[in-house]
Order: structure tokens, then sequence, then C-alpha cells
């Protein structure tokens, strides 16, 4: 399988009618605002805003008692939506802006990209707000069923056959969204949605993080005509990528089956092995790129901690878990955030000092999460602290790249 992402600076290879003046060289909408210009635009900004506030929001209905008048309780609405609400988005953004560069067909911009913008805001006000469970379910099953037909609709008329798995992803995206609706109303396994989103996550992490780490590393070693660049896609990354799906389907299916433990310890494992070879050692002085090589680490440890936690006793289930959210798709989700941000407006590829603030921030928070477990009498403080540090760095980025994100690409 082949997985493609937006490349740093790429302009799509899409095409226009001659006197067609509506859009730019870049398939822009001349006549849209910048913010609905690209996908990654709005849905990049809103992802951050989101788990800014909502992490805070969390914390007063856990710590304080605030009740939500929206049909999921208050620790179910928390994984809801940070799954389908903010990861929900950063894959939008990032899909979006892709699929030019997959199928050479213009960007989804303009009122069409207004539209999805509207179904996702809808989808949290219904979660947060509606006592209907129906209406919620409804509302909020919108934004990945449109956004799913979109990508297909794409794939499809592009003949981009080697990223429909892709497309696959987003539907089974979707489809988890609608599985925590339905365990909501007591209709399948509470946990089902959750584990089946988390696998999606897991291993879109482990196909496209795997192919954009150790590109962009090579691109940065060679640049200095660096030795012992990252090592070729090989049978290690093959066996890696098998492992990962293969375990995180066994966690779907039998959550707490020790041979479940054993493929998840072993996925972990094969994903760290594959992580040593890129050479990421070796990027600490470049941060937007050293930050890639982190996610990925993230992902490893979580899936060996998940293995570990079915395993032993001693591992408690909620580190391993927040050690793949709060770590792995958090510090990824920024990563790519930060970097896609600045190379598709025409910027710079570099960390600034609050970019490197946010990295520091969300990396804090992740570790005090996962280490809030095992804290005993800290429990809540190290929570608390974990929580509001995490949500700060993302807070940051909606302040720092709003310019960045809701101006015009530099140089148009």
């Amino acid at each position: 399988m082949s997985v493609s992402a937006p490349a740093d600076r790429s302009v799509p290879r899409t095409s226009r009618k001659a006197g067609d003046r509506s859009r730019d060289g870049r398939g822009r909408l001349l006549s849209a605002p910048p913010i609905l210009q690209y996908g990654f635009r709005p849905f990049f900004f809103l992802a951050a805003l989101y788990a800014g506030l909502a992490i805070p929001l969390w914390l007063a209905v856990y710590l304080g008692g605030v009740e939500l008048p929206g049909p999921f309780p208050g620790l179910q609405w928390h994984a809801h939506e940070m799954l389908f609400g903010y990861l929900g988005a950063v894959i939008a953004g990032f899909v979006l802006t892709a699929i030019p560069n997959w199928t050479g067909r213009l960007p989804l911009s303009g009122r069409p990209l207004a539209f999805l913008v509207a179904l996702w805001l809808a989808g949290r006000l219904a979660n947060l707000l509606s006592p209907d469970p129906y209406l919620a379910l409804a509302l909020d099953l919108a934004f990945p069923l449109v956004l799913a037909l979109a990508v297909w609709r794409e794939v499809i008329a592009g003949r981009n056959w080697k990223n429909a798995p892709v497309a696959v992803m987003i539907s089974l995206f979707g489809l988890a969204n609608g599985m925590d609706h339905a365990a909501n109303l007591h209709l399948l396994p509470r946990e089902l949605g959750h584990h089946v989103a988390l696998a999606v996550a897991a291993v879109l992490i482990a196909l496209i993080g795997g192919r954009i780490v150790p590109s962009f590393t090579r691109n940065w070693l060679a640049r200095d005509r660096a030795a012992n660049l990252p090592v070729s896609f090989g049978p290690v990354d093959k066996a890696a990528l098998v492992a990962t799906g293969v375990a995180m389907a066994a966690w779907v299916a039998a959550a707490e089956s020790p041979i479940t433990g054993l493929l998840l310890a072993m996925a972990g494992g094969l994903l760290g092995l594959r992580l040593v070879r890129w050479r990421g050692l070796r990027t600490i002085s470049e941060p937007i790129l050293f930050v890639l090589h982190l996610g990925y680490g993230w992902l490893a440890a979580a899936l060996l901690l998940l293995g570990l936690s079915i395993l032993l006793p001693a591992v408690p289930p909620s580190a391993a878990l927040h050690a793949l959210t709060a770590g792995a798709v958090g510090t990824m989700t920024l990563a790519v955030m930060t970097r896609a941000s600045l190379g598709h407006t025409g910027r710079a590829i570099v960390a600034d000092r609050s970019i490197v603030t946010m990295y520091v921030l969300v990396t804090a928070g992740a570790v005090l999460r996962v280490a809030a477990p095992f804290a005993d009498d800290w429990y809540i403080t190290i929570l608390a602290a974990g929580g509001s540090l995490w949500s700060a760095g993302f807070l940051l980025f909606a302040v720092r790249y709003a310019p960045v994100l809701w101006r015009r690409r530099v140089g148009a």
C-alpha cells in the first residue's frame, strides 16, 4: 500500500479550464477568504482551539462537579470529543490538504469547505448541549459521513486507488463515531467505538508517520551531506506495519486476551526498532523535525504499555490509553499541524520559541497524564497539571498560528 502525505511546500497538480479566473495556480478559490481556501486552515485552527478548551471543561466536570446537558456522561463526553471532535478535525484538515496531491484535482474550498466546517461545529454543540441522544447522533454523524463521501469521490474521480485504504480508514473512523453513540444508548459495548477509533488512529500514524518521518529526515540530513541516512523501507518496516494492524484488530475484538497483550507488546517493540533506524537523535537540533520522531516514539511506547497493561496488573490501563491518546495522537497531530501549516502557507519550516514551547507543554502534559495513575495520593494533582499543560500547548498553537491560517499565503 502506498500512502502519501501533504508535502512541505507542495503545489497540487490541479488544473482548471481555460479562462477560469476564479482559481489560482494552486486551485484556491480567489474569492474565498484565506481560512476557507484549504482544508488544513479551518480544521487545524479549530482542532487546536477545541483541544485547548475541552480539556479545562472536562477538568471542571471531573473535579468541580459541573454537569453537562448533552447526551453523554462527563467521562464519555471527554473521550468522545477528544477522539471524534479534536482528532476528527485534524484528520479532515490533513486529508483535505493531501487529496489534491494524490489526485491532481482541485481542493475543497469556499462554500463546500464552510459547509463541512459547519457540520463539525454542529456535532460539537449537539454533544455538549442537546439532551436528545438521537438528535445528537444525527448531527454528529453528518460530519464524518460527508467527509468520507468527499474523500471517496476524489479517490474514485482521480482513479487514485493506491490511497483508497486511507478512505477506508476514514470510513471506519466515522463508523466508530456511530458505535460510540450506539454504546451510549446501550446498544453496543461501551468501549467498542473508542477502540475502533484508536485502532484507526494508530494504523494511520504507523502508515503515514512511517512515510513522512524518514522522508523528511532523509531530506534534512542529505542537505548537509550527512552519512548514515535513514534506512530504506524493508522487511522490518513491513513487519512493524503488519504487527500493528493485527495487534489493533485483536485489541478491538478481544481487548483483555493475553494473546492480544502479546501482539500489542510485539508491535510496540517492532515500531520502536523501526524508529531507531530513522536516525532521530541526529535531528534534536531541528525541533520541528525531531518532534515527529517523538510522536512516533510515543506510538511504540503506547502499544507496548497497552500490551503490558493486559499482561501485568501493575500497569494501569489508563496509563497505557493516555500514552496512545495524549502522547502519540497529541504529539503527532501537533507535529503535523505545526509543520504543514507553515509549509503550505509559504513560510519557512522552522520552529521558533513559541512552537518549541508548544512541543514542551504537550509532551510534559502527556508524561504527567501517563504518570498520574501511578501517583496514588497525588493522582488528582498530577492529572490536573497534565491536562492543563497539554491544553495550554494547543491554545498556544491557536494563538500563534491564527495569523498563519487566517491570512493569505506568503507571496500570494
